[in-house]
């Protein structure tokens, strides 16, 4: 991350038009939050009629009462001594930390919940956690903890530890005790109530955070899949006839009709070697039907995904235009349960269709006579041998972590979460795909530039011939052995490069 004394270099309006998911992605460095007077006057009003509601002896969950199934004793008379149990006895997470990049999209997602002006937060907590968006302050979260059910308890309650100056945070790359780091980067520590804890700690920020960030990765790995399949068929020299627009039509699927333009605009001015056989495998063949269903899983997931981090989660909810505080469940994190482990499932078979284009590749009974491995002296050179090995490995981690979370409900707080979305889980999960399918695409991309070093035929569609020179660029022949990691890891940046250009141009 950079230093503390980085300017924030993008901003983000949090009162104008809804949060994107490029808006999360770009909260991993600085950002300049912009909140108007319209929205600090709705925060401070919201905040008025909780202290007046209090004061007419209202109930109110978290504020006089206990938490969780304790709601049915008295909370803290002293609201200091309130916030002090909400968050301490939250303390309880595990694991390694988060990425950082996925902590401060959290802090953006709950920063933009609370600027609706329905949790009853003090504008000072807003302030806070805009000055700390503002600076590359990251606070210190543990993975595990959260059922992404009464909102993402135990790691927000980590973030507004650290916001406290308790715990540990990041800054300029470094962890350190929380109150140094804040220090560090010129910021304050914020002081809470038990209404300002509570509002921090029940929503489901973190789940909805991390399951953007890894729709935004898979949506531009969607394009890399397309980059990667035309460039394919023209190394070996297949024809485009699965590509017909009349065929794909009458299949009636928007998104197979839309991927199968893609890929013949990317093969304009191929020439088929005429060698094919009449039908290629389906890792050609099927590329537009499986590329194109992935579309539609990933952009309705990605629509789910943006509703919620748009969205309020939180309990209770205050409606001082009503005079009404409502208790409930918005903190239940299972839409985007579901649509992560939509989004895993999608990911999942994007990466199978990876492995076995890889795979068809290396193999010289089907890659059209090129030598086993893409190796030029095979046996004295073993070329992509252990890349091959590598993305096996990459594709047995993603299908044993595809099994569902959202539905693997586990009864806990005394029976008052009885059932429970797992939502954290699944979204986690998905990131975790989305970050092994761009190696997947990498390793592919590596072994088409191998390709044509070890034999193969130089594309012959101007858009492919672009893509084709571009690896070559970053990724020299193998001629002798290497270790190729490092290559795979330039490719998959530049297919990340690719993918984004497109998705800013569509």
């Amino acid at each position: 991350m950079p230093s503390a004394t980085t300017p924030a270099s993008q901003s983000v309006d949090i009162s104008g038009a809804p949060l994107e998911l490029a808006h999360l992605e770009r909260a991993a460095t600085p950002v300049d939050v912009h909140i108007d007077a319209a929205v600090r006057e709705r925060v401070t009003a919201c905040r008025d009629f909780v202290g007046s509601s209090l004061d007419e002896g209202c109930p109110v969950y978290g504020a006089t009462t206990g938490f969780g199934p304790l709601v049915t004793f008295s909370g803290r008379e002293n609201p200091a001594e309130q916030c002090d149990n909400a968050l301490a006895h939250l303390g309880a997470g595990q694991g390694r930390d988060l990425d950082p990049a996925v902590v401060r999209a959290a802090m953006l997602v709950r920063l933009r919940s609370l600027c609706q002006a329905r949790s009853g937060v003090s504008p000072e907590v807003v302030d806070a956690l805009a000055a700390a968006l503002g600076t590359d302050f990251c606070p210190s979260v543990p993975r595990l903890g959260s059922l992404g059910a009464s909102g993402d308890l135990i790691p927000l309650s980590y973030m507004a530890r650290a916001l406290r100056g308790e715990g540990h945070a990041y800054t300029g790359g470094e962890r350190l005790p929380a109150d140094t780091a804040l220090d560090r980067c010129g910021l304050p520590p914020v002081e809470l109530d038990g209404r300002d804890a509570l509002a921090l700690v029940n929503g489901t920020s973190l789940t909805a955070a991390a399951a953007g960030l890894a729709a935004a990765a898979l949506l531009r790995a969607r394009t890399g899949a397309v980059l990667l399949s035309a460039l394919l068929t023209d190394v070996l020299g297949c024809s485009p006839a699965f590509l017909e627009p009349e065929l794909l039509a009458v299949f009636g699927h928007g998104d197979v009709v839309r991927v199968g333009a893609e890929l013949r605009s990317r093969l304009e001015g191929l020439v088929p070697s005429g060698n094919r056989a009449l039908q290629e495998p389906y890792s050609i063949r099927c590329t537009p039907q499986l590329i194109g269903a992935a579309h539609s899983a990933l952009a309705y997931a990605a629509g789910v995904v943006r509703d919620d981090f748009n969205g309020v989660s939180d309990n209770p909810l205050f409606f001082a235009e009503q005079d009404l505080v409502a208790h409930g469940g918005n903190f239940f994190g299972q839409p985007v349960a579901f649509a992560s482990d939509l989004l895993s499932t999608s990911a999942t078979q994007l990466g199978n269709l990876a492995e076995r284009q890889l795979d068809l590749l290396i193999d010289p009974r089907r890659n059209g006579g090129l030598p086993p491995m893409l190796a030029t002296q095979p046996g004295r050179q073993h070329a992509l041998q252990g890349v091959q090995l590598g993305a096996t490995a990459m594709v047995a981690e993603m299908r044993r972590s595809a099994t569902p979370a959202s539905m693997q409900s586990l009864p806990t707080n005394w029976h008052n979460q009885d059932v429970v979305p797992l939502g954290t889980q699944a979204a986690l999960n998905a990131l975790d795909q989305a970050h092994l399918l761009r190696l997947l695409h990498g390793s592919l991309a590596v072994a088409l530039r191998q390709a044509v070093h070890a034999g193969g035929r130089a594309p012959t569609a101007p858009r492919c011939a672009g893509l084709f020179d571009s690896l070559a660029g970053l990724v020299p022949p193998v001629d002798p052995d290497r270790p190729l990691e490092e290559d795979v890891r330039r490719a998959a940046d530049l297919l990340d490069r690719m993918g984004e250009r497109a998705s800013t141009a569509a």
